[in-house]
């Protein structure tokens, strides 16, 4: 009567213990997936199955203590090991799944304000572009003023090249001939004329550049 009684409870610790690794494996393996709600029911499963198996144990426990032999005793320790560890890797999965879960919400939470700070991001960007667009039209034509403007002085400059060689070689020619000191004049007239326009023109043009440069 108490082999028999102690050989019942062995084969229903074994087959809790049997139950509760296959319970263990479809948990894990909820626990990769993504959250259905599912677990809910794999645990209490798995708690129920763990309370049966420690009421398993407790019934073997009374058996040792009521004088059961050195096997037995070393049976029950084994019972009590597997036991044991189920229960703490139950407790390590749960709390694995729970810190899954938190992390599930908080990224939720962060895409939500990513997707509300994208709009407002989107109106922001928009408006200076618009301001980058005007800057730019502004800049292009200063460089169109400014390219004109250096043109015009190179023309200028070589025009007083031209006409100083021209006073030169008048110059020498004066002496010889009285009547070109009239010419020679008129020309010095337009070269002082000339030097004026350049002057103002190259001022033009270096405020051009100064606002150029510091529209940049």
């Amino acid at each position: 009567m108490e082999a028999f009684s102690w050989d019942a409870l062995r084969k229903q610790a074994r087959r809790l213990e049997a139950q509760l690794d296959d319970q263990m494996s479809a948990y894990r393996k909820l626990i990769s997936m993504k959250s259905d709600g599912s677990e809910n029911d794999i645990e209490s499963d798995i708690e129920r199955s763990l309370k049966q198996l420690q009421q398993v144990n407790s019934q073997m426990q009374t058996w040792v203590s009521s004088g059961g032999s050195e096997v037995l005793s070393h049976t029950l320790t084994r019972h009590m090991e597997i036991l044991q560890d189920l229960t703490q890797e139950f407790y390590r999965l749960r709390s694995s799944l729970r810190a899954k879960q938190q992390h599930a919400s908080l990224l939720d939470l962060r895409d939500f304000d990513r997707a509300k700070f994208d709009v407002e991001e989107g109106a922001e960007d928009q408006a200076l572009l618009k301001e980058q667009a005007a800057i730019s039209r502004s800049t292009g034509q200063m460089d169109n003023v400014i390219s004109q403007a250096q043109a015009t002085l190179g023309t200028l400059m070589l025009q007083r090249s031209t006409f100083g060689g021209i006073t030169t070689k008048i110059s020498n020619v004066s002496s010889r001939l009285p009547t070109i000191n009239q010419i020679l004049s008129s020309i010095k007239r337009k070269k002082s004329m000339d030097t004026i326009i350049l002057s103002l023109v190259a001022s033009v043009c270096a405020f051009l550049i100064f606002i150029y440069w510091m529209s940049k």
